[in-house]
């Protein structure tokens, strides 16, 4: 046993907990409103969009963008549901979950656990899971064969990470029961009755051309900004990763996670998801309280992550345990000569 290890842990949990109690405290006021804010505008923008499709389709693109950065709002709400945070009530939180699932295509409990594990786990290297961006070492890579080593360039490749990836995440996948997990595997497949059900309908209402070149370009503007964040939020240099044996919580959050300073129109429709590193330190924290915690604690006050140093992102590859750092496909060159 690592008897420092624990006892420094155990004072990093003395500075951070008491900080965040009087912030993990849904407001059912500020709860209820940002529901308004949010689902009332993406339904009037889908219902504008049947109507200029007539009109323009170039009107029915641009008001896709805007109805994308609802429905991401509308992913946060439901990410709040999955942890718990946005409501008091346990039963309150999975109904709105699974409403707020539904619109983003995604099984709330199989989502809700995935993510839980999520969390326990992130920045750990012995327990990286395939439901995250899944990230090599460098030695797990050069040991690989052929095709492994050329199925993960596919992988991380931004055409392949942020194009055809995922749509592949929210309309394939997500259709897929996991292995394990009555409740989990119910979830899945009540989804996809819903979704069933209800694209029945709209097609059936709209025609399925309308349907399509409307829900399309707002499912894959907001999958593929959501995958970004999701990606930079733990993929930035630097990133702490670290074994299980040494893999400690509050490092995982605050130098595991990024905090993306993005600019205010970004930060409200991305529900001030770039304070992740705070989010990563306590679930309970709903959105609307992210920024406040930041600003009232400087413990919390970390290097920004800023959208220009955040590109180079697209340039890590894999994880070099020597280094202890993430280096790009260059950073082999050392290890083959």
């Amino acid at each position: 046993m690592n008897t420092k290890l624990d006892e420094s842990r155990a004072a990093e949990q003395i500075r951070w907990q008491p900080l965040v109690v009087k912030y993990a405290k849904p407001d059912l006021a500020r709860s209820l409103w940002q529901v308004a804010n949010t689902l009332i505008p993406y339904l009037v923008l889908w219902g504008l969009m049947i109507w200029s499709i007539k009109l323009s389709y170039w009107v029915t693109l641009g008001l896709s963008v805007l109805a994308s950065g609802f429905l991401m709002r509308v992913f946060i709400i439901f990410h709040d549901c999955g942890h718990g945070s946005f409501f008091k009530s346990r039963k309150a939180n999975d109904f709105l979950g699974r409403i707020t699932g539904l619109l983003n295509f995604t099984p709330y409990y199989r989502w809700k656990h995935g993510h839980a594990i999520h969390h326990a786990t992130s920045s750990n290297l012995d327990r990286r899971r395939t439901d995250d961006v899944y990230t090599m070492t460098v030695k797990e890579y050069l040991a690989a064969p052929w095709w492994q080593k050329a199925a993960y360039r596919i992988m991380r490749n931004p055409v392949a990470l942020l194009g055809v990836g995922p749509l592949l995440v929210f309309l394939v996948t997500q259709r897929i029961p996991p292995a394990k997990g009555r409740r989990e595997q119910s979830s899945v497949w009540w989804t996809n009755l819903s979704l069933a059900v209800v694209i029945t309908l709209m097609c059936w209402w709209l025609g399925w051309r309308t349907f399509v070149m409307i829900q399309l370009p707002i499912v894959l503007i907001t999958s593929t900004f959501g995958v970004w964040l999701f990606y930079v939020q733990h993929n930035f240099d630097p990133a702490y990763w670290d074994n299980n044996e040494s893999w400690e919580f509050v490092k995982a959050g605050l130098q595991g996670s990024s905090f993306y300073k993005l600019p205010l129109i970004l930060q409200w429709f991305s529900g001030n998801i770039g304070f992740h590193h705070i989010h990563h330190l306590s679930t309970k924290i709903p959105n609307y309280n992210l920024p406040k915690c930041y600003y009232e604690n400087p413990l919390f006050h970390v290097k920004p992550l800023t959208i220009r140093a955040s590109l180079k992102s697209l340039t890590l590859r894999l994880y070099d345990e020597e280094q202890k750092m993430l280096i790009g496909w260059n950073g082999l060159k050392r290890y083959q000569t």
